[in-house]
């Protein structure tokens, strides 16, 4: 019953990045994340990246940012983080501030002040942005003397071999440029390693006229923000790598290719040089966007989402059937002489699998089914888009009814087939050419050509691909169809094209119409299952399986819950059950 939430303060990977970890390691790292009910992200390119992930790896597709992964469903969303925008604003007037900005003022007179700060880290970039401000020197002698870029290192990982050999690094290449560019009363670089007290750095984020921040890669990257709040109505040019999270908020920075050198410098120069009036325009605008969603509107977007996403979970909560209504409803069962199921196959009465032919039924499944038959109270029937002749095979010999394609063909027990209805299959010759084209298109996608019926599967495809292919290939056949008596229908992982008024709510009235019964239940898991859940009447027991909205009254979470609550109706369900576990 807790509320769990998951935030990540790093960047989220693309997918190709992603599947480079082993298969199992990165299966078990997104099902960890998914078992939190919020996950949010810094940006929406990382919460696009996961998602691509989940879907790609896992299979799960998003619907508005939730997920139903298995049994639960989770909320993924993007909250930028930010800042205490007053405490940086009103930092200029306190004392201990005051006092370090006049002392920087004394000792850096006469130049404009680049800041650059960050803890040593090798997403950060530090040697690149020396880089560009070398080059910029290079290319603009005429700021020899009249700039200084100050660069703050905060100490991390200290005694780490690797975090060792970088700042060595970076102090190498701070003396090179010093060495090349320096002279007597000015030096080019002044470079200091320690840890920065806040009145520290909001002095340094006053006195600085440019602040440069170009990580290699940075979930969002407060300083940036830290500095375009503390700059109050005053100028100060914020240049940002492209590659922070920050950027996505901040367009009114000067925005570079860390990686670039050549961008670093023209961006230095350009900072230099922009008048005070557009800097301080430019300075309002993100002020205020930092201000409506600062630090605390953040931590409360999250909360609020959180416990938003507890109230919708108990919701569907509500609608799975629980052990207090599953016995209610085998007591009707029970006590009831004129019984009717209804039962779905794929998916209800066996697990989905990638390819269709996959999915032959156990001896178990069978002889559950003739069991049940066997009760001279029970209708059983077996409502399927399966093909007849699929279903003649696996259940033509059991005492139960048939209705195969969703209804089209129709057999009650111990009868022959009969077609629901007359229905041409001329349409087929112009419709099945372009569902291969639509096949060949996507590597995985299958067409099945039934009697009375086609189906373009895409099970087996790339998920992204056929949630793309799908709704094109849906339009098209809809503009074909337009003025015939076809139906286009986007199921589960299927694009099917079957007549008008053949669902298995009208395969259902058949044998509505042929007794009187005081217990019917219908059990179905997706959208084709909602014929049947509308089509039977108030009185009924309906059951989709699945995490899903749907009209029927109850959710089961997978087919082995359907298994076990027709085990559960017999008088003999220990050993049925038993053989089940």
């Amino acid at each position: 019953q807790l509320s769990v939430g998951f935030f990540l303060h790093i960047p989220f990977p693309s997918f190709e990045v992603f599947r480079l970890l082993p298969g199992e390691w990165r299966r078990d790292i997104l099902e960890g994340l998914l078992g939190a009910d919020l996950v949010g992200f810094h940006t929406y390119e990382y919460t696009h990246h996961f998602l691509q992930s989940v879907l790609r790896i896992l299979g799960y597709e998003h619907h508005l940012g939730q997920v139903v992964a298995k049994d639960h469903v989770v909320r993924v969303d993007t909250f930028p983080m930010g800042i205490d925008v007053d405490k940086f604003a009103g930092a200029v007037l306190q004392s201990d501030t005051e006092r370090e900005v006049r002392d920087l003022k004394e000792t850096l007179t006469g130049v404009q002040l680049i800041l650059s700060v960050d803890r040593l880290d090798y997403t950060k970039g530090i040697s690149n942005r020396l880089e560009g401000y070398e080059l910029f020197l290079e290319s603009n002698p005429e700021y020899h003397g009249k700039v200084a870029l100050l660069m703050v290192v905060v100490p991390s990982r200290i005694g780490v071999v690797q975090y060792d050999l970088m700042k060595r690094q970076i102090e190498e290449l701070v003396g090179k440029i010093n060495g090349r560019f320096g002279r007597v009363g000015w030096t080019p670089v002044v470079y200091q390693y320690r840890h920065v007290p806040f009145s520290s750095l909001a002095a340094l984020y006053v006195v600085s006229d440019v602040c440069l921040v170009t990580p290699l890669r940075d979930g969002m990257n407060l300083v940036a923000k830290e500095y375009v709040a503390a700059r109050g109505a005053g100028a100060g040019m914020l240049i940002l790598s492209e590659m922070a999270g920050a950027a996505k908020e901040l367009p009114e920075a000067i925005i570079v290719n860390p990686n670039n050198r050549v961008e670093i410098a023209a961006a230095l120069k350009e900072a230099l040089e922009t008048p005070a009036e557009e800097q301080q325009k430019r300075n309002r605008l993100m002020q205020r966007r930092l201000q409506r969603y600062n630090v605390a509107r953040w931590a409360s977007d999250f909360l609020n989402t959180l416990v938003g996403m507890k109230e919708i979970q108990n919701r569907i909560e509500s609608k799975l059937l629980s052990s207090v209504t599953q016995r209610e409803i085998i007591a009707r069962y029970q006590r009831n002489q004129r019984r009717l199921l209804f039962l779905d196959y794929d998916g209800t009465l066996t697990p989905l699998v990638r390819h269709p032919t996959m999915i032959k039924p156990t001896e178990l499944r069978r002889d559950l089914l003739k069991t049940l038959a066997s009760d001279p109270k029970n209708t059983v029937v077996i409502v399927s888009g399966r093909e007849r002749l699929t279903l003649e095979e696996w259940f033509g010999d059991l005492p139960i009814g048939l209705a195969a394609e969703h209804g089209a063909w129709l057999k009650l027990a111990g009868q022959p087939w009969q077609r629901a209805k007359p229905m041409t299959t001329e349409w087929k010759r112009e419709l099945l050419p372009i569902l291969e084209i639509y096949a060949d298109r996507l590597p995985g996608a299958l067409v099945e050509e039934k009697e009375d019926a086609v189906a373009w599967h895409l099970r087996m495809a790339d998920p992204e691909q056929a949630g793309l292919r799908a709704p094109e290939l849906v339009d098209h056949l809809l503009s074909l169809t337009v003025k015939t008596d076809l139906q286009v229908v986007l199921g589960s992982k299927v694009v099917e094209i079957r007549h008008a008024g053949v669902d298995k709510g009208s395969a259902a009235l058949n044998w509505l119409i042929n007794a009187d019964y005081d217990f019917i239940l219908g059990i179905g898991d997706d959208a084709t299952d909602e014929d049947l859940f509308k089509a039977l009447p108030d009185s009924a027991v309906t059951i989709r399986v699945g995490i899903a909205a749907t009209l029927a009254q109850y959710n089961l979470r997978s087919s082995a819950d359907v298994i076990d609550l027709l085990c559960a109706f017999m008088d003999n369900s220990q050993p049925a059950l038993t053989a089940h576990q």
